[in-house]
């Protein structure tokens, strides 16, 4: 009963059910109960008017079979609660954009058939909890626009190796981007995706589509039948320091990486070229140096290129794809050339021209200090020379005056 104009409250939840699909409806007030005898393996009340704390909902659920749990997009408030043990059978949980605060539950690590994690857009904070490195089947990890800090640890990229979605964009993260997320065995194209196994949920030859929301090319788009040919890796908007990880270019099936509103230096590694499937590139805003690599002319797929307000030099591109980016892909640099106004021979022109200025200066404080060196030398001379004349004289006229 999805994308209806439904506007009662839902009390309950008959144990009959299998599969309740009522997003995008009017439902409001609070979550309905779940009986612990339910048979219920997907559930999703997203895109509605829920209220409240979701405690009375998770925590008295006694059953196991719920495989899929989507209430995304509500006005759902409070912590969430640490009783994820009851619900053993998630492989795919959304709780994006609501109004839920504290910090991640320890006792998610304990859903080992987790595919996908959405906790995007909410007030989450503190640090990542070790016990999601116990999600090793994990391929989606979004935690988008929280209020999350500290470092990435180093887990994320040993212990989560099939991950292909990884989005924490828009939070307090600090410290170095780490070197591990070459152990992505789907990113790095040595496995093949397995999204599709949980994207498509069959209850009784009835198949459900696992979403996502994901800023792509600069807009958010939702996926849900091609989600598993989606590869993406967002840190933008924290505060990252440190140079690109070199080991960021094995991930040759990524088609987009944003690192942009960071705190990154040191240059765009020289190898960039090797992720042949890039569609969106963004490093904008960050204090990274040095030319731009020649192998980016190598990524034709790209769709929507980023590196404004950074500290590079040299020419903008000689690749004719990249110079059909738009002139805003390229300001706050010290770059020349097409689709820039500032021409290079201009700025060698400059250069010369500044050169030449300072040798002009250079020749007039040498013409100066000659001047100033002859002056003193003539008058060191001189003025001896018409004192002994005058001495010579007096004492002439002393003598004649003695005599006479």
């Amino acid at each position: 009963m999805s994308q209806n104009q439904i506007q009662v409250k839902l009390f309950e939840i008959p144990a009959t059910l299998v599969v309740v699909e009522l997003s995008s409806n009017l439902f409001s007030g609070k979550l309905p109960k779940l009986s612990n005898s339910s048979l219920l393996q997907l559930f999703d009340l997203s895109n509605n008017s829920f209220t409240g704390s979701i405690h009375h909902f998770l925590c008295p659920y006694g059953g196991k079979g719920i495989e899929a749990l989507n209430l995304a997009n509500n006005h759902l408030s409070g912590v969430i609660p640490e009783c994820w043990v009851k619900w053993p059978s998630l492989s795919f949980l959304n709780l994006e954009n609501n109004n839920l605060s504290g910090v991640i539950p320890t006792t998610l690590g304990s859903l080992s058939y987790l595919g996908s994690l959405n906790m995007c857009k909410n007030k989450l904070s503190g640090r990542l909890p070790t016990s999601l490195k116990n999600l090793t089947r994990l391929q989606i990890l979004q935690l988008a626009t929280n209020e999350l800090v500290g470092n990435i640890p180093t887990w994320i990229g040993i212990k989560l190796s099939t991950i292909q979605i990884l989005d924490f964009a828009h939070n307090n993260l600090s410290g170095n981007i780490p070197r591990c997320f070459n152990n992505y065995s789907v990113l790095t194209k040595k496995e093949t995706s397995l999204i599709n196994q949980f994207v498509f949920l069959d209850f009784d030859n009835i198949n459900v589509a696992a979403s996502a929301s994901l800023m792509m090319k600069g807009q958010e788009y939702t996926y849900n039948t091609i989600l598993g040919l989606v590869m993406v890796l967002d840190l933008s908007s924290n505060k990252f320091s440190g140079s690109i990880p070199i080991e960021l270019m094995a991930l040759q099936a990524l088609q987009s990486l944003n690192i942009s509103k960071n705190q990154l230096t040191g240059v765009i590694p020289k190898n960039i070229g090797d992720m042949k499937f890039l569609e969106s590139f963004d490093v904008s805003s960050n204090h990274l140096s040095g030319e731009l690599p020649m192998s980016l002319s190598g990524l034709t797929f790209l769709s929507s290129f980023n590196v404004s307000f950074n500290n590079l030099t040299g020419r903008s591109t000689s690749s004719t794809q990249l110079q059909s980016f738009n002139e805003s892909s390229f300001f706050g640099n010290k770059l020349c050339g097409v689709p820039l106004t500032q021409i290079c021979g201009e700025i060698e022109h400059n250069k010369d021209q500044q050169e030449g200025d300072t040798s002009h200066v250079v020749d007039f404080g040498l013409t100066i200090c000659v001047l100033l060196g002859f002056f003193v030398g003539f008058w060191s001379i001189v003025i001896p020379l018409n004192v002994g004349t005058i001495w010579i004289s007096l004492s002439k006229l002393r003598l004649y005056d003695l005599f006479s």
